[in-house]
Order: structure tokens, then C-alpha cells, then sequence
């Protein structure tokens, strides 16, 4: 790692799979943003007006997909927080992958180092969608925190209304996730 880095935040981009506005994935992202150990700043990158990849547009992108490229662009790591929708990433969270990796050669992902943290209600906790999502990161060249693994069973019972964890022991869990995803930034990131 450079100089420039080792003083340099780590500026993260997180992706909210979930478009609702007050889903449990939402609220565990900015609980996960604030776990993140000092030195990392997160941001929510939102998905939700991204229209459906169509290369027969990028002679004149949407503005929505400008902005997400540019604001994709200059961070230094990807953050997905997901649900899983029929054993798989819900459709937003596909479509901004599509969006980003295009046109064929500007990828906005490749060589970021991204992290995966699936949750859901039931008890399967994200499982696939986790793993479906990672299979796509390979392509995008993009280096992969293998663990520790965090999927999330019963997020619902893990967040108060607030979006605080309640859940000593999670919250402990998903800050020492942060911590290995930051140590795994910094010997990742490129610059």
C-alpha cells in the first residue's frame, strides 16, 4: 500500500439491494456504515432509478446512469447489502451491476474490492442471493471478502425501529465483518 493510501479514508460504496424505503437492508446498511472502523467513510449508492440496461441507449445514457457511474467511479470499495429474492439478487441489484460494468471496457467495478452481507426475515438468511452475487464479482474482477461469511438470518428481529442493531452479539459480529473488510481494502485497493 501506498503512503497516499495508508492516510487516504477508505471511501466506500454501499449498495442497498432492496429498493423499499424502509427495508431491513437499508437499515442494516447504515448500521453497517456505522460500524465501519475509523478511516472508512460509507455512502448509499442508490439503485432505485437506474433504468433497465439497454446498450442501445449509451449513445445517450440516461442521467440516472451517469450518475450512479460517476458516483461508483471513485470509490475504493463496493459494500452489497442484499436480500434475496427466489433464490437469487433481486433485480436492482443485477441491473446496477449491468449498468456499471457498461460500456463494454469502462467498468465502474473492476479491481474494487467488495464485501457481500445478505439478510432476510426467514432462516435461510440471503444465502443464495450471497453466492449468486459473488459469482458475478469474479467476472468484474472484483476481489471478494471470502470471511468471515455474513449472512443474517431474522433481520427483523435484530433491528429496532431506529435501525440500531439490538443484538449484542450480531452487532459485534458485523463490526468485526467491517473491520476484516477494511484490513481487506487496504491490502486490495488499487491507486
Amino acid at each position: 500500500m501506498s503512503q497516499s493510501q495508508a492516510t487516504r479514508p477508505i471511501d466506500l460504496a454501499v449498495i442497498v439491494g432492496s429498493l423499499r424505503a424502509g427495508s431491513f437492508n437499508r437499515m442494516l446498511a447504515n448500521a453497517l456504515i456505522g460500524l465501519a472502523p475509523a478511516g472508512v467513510s460509507g455512502r448509499i449508492v442508490e439503485i432505485r432509478d437506474l433504468p433497465l440496461y439497454d446498450p442501445d441507449l449509451e449513445t445517450a445514457a440516461p442521467d440516472a446512469w451517469t450518475r450512479f457511474r460517476a458516483a461508483i467511479a471513485p470509490a475504493d470499495a463496493v459494500l452489497f447489502v442484499t436480500p434475496e429474492y427466489n433464490r437469487s439478487v433481486p433485480a436492482g441489484v443485477k441491473n446496477a451491476i449491468d449498468v456499471g460494468s457498461r460500456p463494454y471496457g469502462k467498468s465502474v467495478w473492476s479491481g474494487k474490492p467488495a464485501a457481500i452481507v445478505s439478510s432476510s426475515p426467514g432462516a435461510i438468511s440471503g444465502f443464495g442471493a450471497n453466492h449468486h452475487l459473488r459469482q458475478s464479482l469474479v467476472f468484474l474482477d472484483m476481489p471478494t471478502l471470502q470471511q468471515p461469511e455474513a449472512y443474517i438470518a431474522h433481520v427483523d428481529k435484530l433491528l429496532g425501529q431506529d435501525g440500531a442493531i439490538t443484538n449484542d452479539a450480531t452487532r459485534t459480529f458485523l463490526g468485526n465483518v467491517m473491520t476484516a473488510f477494511a484490513t481487506f481494502i487496504d491490502r486490495n485497493r488499487r491507486g
